[in-house]
């Protein structure tokens, strides 16, 4: 993610797609999306496919 931070330019959102994993809930990784407001998380419910959220 701070390789994403660093290329897409200042200004702009960016959007996620997530399955419904456990990974991006650790603490690092909370506090990091709190020190980056522009990053929405958006996830994948159970048992569908990120195709729909796209």
């Amino acid at each position: 993610m701070n390789q994403i931070d660093r290329e897409v330019p200042d200004g702009l959102d960016v959007h996620i797609v997530l399955d419904d994993v456990s990974t991006h809930k650790t603490p690092a990784v909370k506090q990091w999306l709190v020190r980056h407001p522009r990053f929405h998380l958006h996830f994948t419910p159970t048992y569908s496919s990120w195709m729909n959220l796209v």
